[in-house]
């Protein structure tokens, strides 16, 4: 499941642009939208300055370039920790590991090494190795009903049957982690998930909504 693209809201455009652009992400910034070409995923930015909690992201880095990713995110932003512990294995089933950041608008950002897939990078870890938006955060009102719901279209749980609070579905190359509303986004006790609008773009024949405001197609 490649996630092309994903549209969510952010408070300010300005920060976004001026957080995206100095690291070497293609960004193009206009009145109403500012984009930013993560790997193979475009991300948009919309503005919402109502906007409450923070958004989530996981992009995923070549195989065996770890070390070298948190090298390069360390000398950029923030890395964020829990107990001391900046570097997380994955759940059971996921074989990875993963560092998270801070990134514009209080957003969680992660770098995920996905184990399974083949080491074919060469040369210095700079943006232009991240291979692309593999995970977005979605606040859903029933994380176990919304699975159901994906899967009777063909995305199915990842790894684990989901749980009242957490679910991830899709697959290794992009996911959706459905989560319940008031989830802090780990590794922090104090960054809610936002539950606001959100598309994500993966391909599917036909458009399934899932909430209000949220679209899969």
């Amino acid at each position: 499941m490649r996630i092309t693209q994903v549209t969510l809201p952010v408070r300010s455009l300005d920060t976004v642009a001026a957080w995206w652009r100095p690291l070497g992400f293609p960004t193009i910034q206009g009145p109403d939208r500012v984009s930013v070409d993560v790997g193979h995923t475009r991300v948009h930015h919309e503005p919402d300055p109502a906007l409450i909690g923070t958004h989530h992201l996981a992009m995923t880095i070549p195989t065996g370039t770890f070390d070298a990713a948190v090298a390069w995110i360390a000398d950029r932003a923030p890395v964020l920790s829990r107990d001391g512990i900046t570097v997380f294995e994955g759940p059971d089933g996921w074989d990875s590991r993963s560092v998270y950041f801070d990134g514009p608008d209080g957003q969680v950002l992660e770098f995920i090494e996905r184990r399974v897939l083949p080491a074919e990078h060469v040369g210095p870890f700079t943006a232009d190795s991240v291979v692309g938006v593999s995970e977005v955060g979605v606040v859903v009102e029933d994380v176990v009903a919304t699975a159901q719901r994906l899967a009777d279209v063909g995305v199915a749980p990842y790894a684990a049957p989901p749980t009242a609070g957490f679910g991830a579905v899709g697959d290794v190359d992009g996911l959706l982690v459905l989560v319940a509303p008031g989830r802090p986004w780990l590794p922090t006790t104090d960054r809610i998930a936002a539950d606001s609008s959100v598309t994500i773009d993966v391909g599917l024949p036909q458009p399934v909504a899932f909430g209000a405001d949220k679209v899969l197609r």
